[in-house]
């Protein structure tokens, strides 16, 4: 299992005047669980960076219901990448998971300094580019892997600081909201984590997983290290 993305926030851990300058043009936001972050067109004006929460985004097929989750965005994730590059409003859904203080910043600002300012051009490049590879990653895993190993590899991952749309974002998480992300539904999440529990690899306490047996959680789907 490769850890491929491992790139800090883009707005962070700058030199100083330019981490002033980006401080400065900032201004924070508190969401409520449940709330719709945005407003029309604010996508198109600002880039948010989560200061901590849950935020995700998905595709919802309207005819079916079925949802598919593409991201949730955690602590010093950023969003939308797509959008700052080409100007344009996607059509993705938005929803806040958990209470979410957000950083805000205008989306002129933000292009001036991917222009202007080397340091910042290089950390947006490189993190837009562990964005693709966790798409990548989505893909492959719905190709190639059963309900059960995606699960698998998801709760692994999710102890994986280094990995940073995956690390932590299964505390406090649903069923439905895991089935959403794994491209399922609830009733088979469930399933798989009964199974897990039975055979004493995980436990689970307030919503929070617990790994028993690594190893054992590794070898189910052959990701060994």
């Amino acid at each position: 299992m490769k850890n491929t993305m491992k790139s800090a926030s883009p707005f962070e851990d700058l030199d100083a005047p330019l981490q002033l300058q980006i401080d400065n043009a900032s201004r924070e936001t508190v969401l409520r669980k449940g709330e719709v972050p945005f407003l029309s067109g604010e996508i198109l004006r600002y880039i948010y960076v989560v200061k901590k929460g849950k935020i995700k985004s998905y595709q919802l097929n309207i005819e079916s219901g079925r949802e598919q989750t593409l991201y949730i965005y955690r602590e010093k994730t950023m969003f939308d990448t797509a959008t700052l590059l080409d100007g344009e409003e996607h059509d993705i859904g938005y929803e806040v998971l958990e209470e979410t203080t957000l950083r805000t910043f205008p989306m002129e600002f933000v292009r001036h300094l991917l222009y202007t300012s080397p340091e910042f051009s290089r950390k947006l490049h490189l993190y837009i580019a562990a964005q693709m590879h966790h798409l990548e990653e989505m893909l492959t895993d719905i190709s190639l892997y059963s309900t059960s190993e995606r699960l698998i590899k998801l709760i692994i991952q999710d102890f994986q600081p280094n990995n940073i749309f995956k690390f932590n974002i299964l505390e406090g998480l649903s069923h439905v909201e895991t089935a959403n992300l794994l491209g399922t539904v609830r009733h088979i999440v469930e399933r798989h984590l009964h199974d897990l529990k039975n055979e004493k690899i995980i436990d689970i306490k307030n919503k929070k997983i617990q790994i028993l047996k690594a190893n054992t959680l590794l070898n189910k789907i052959n990701l060994l290290y």
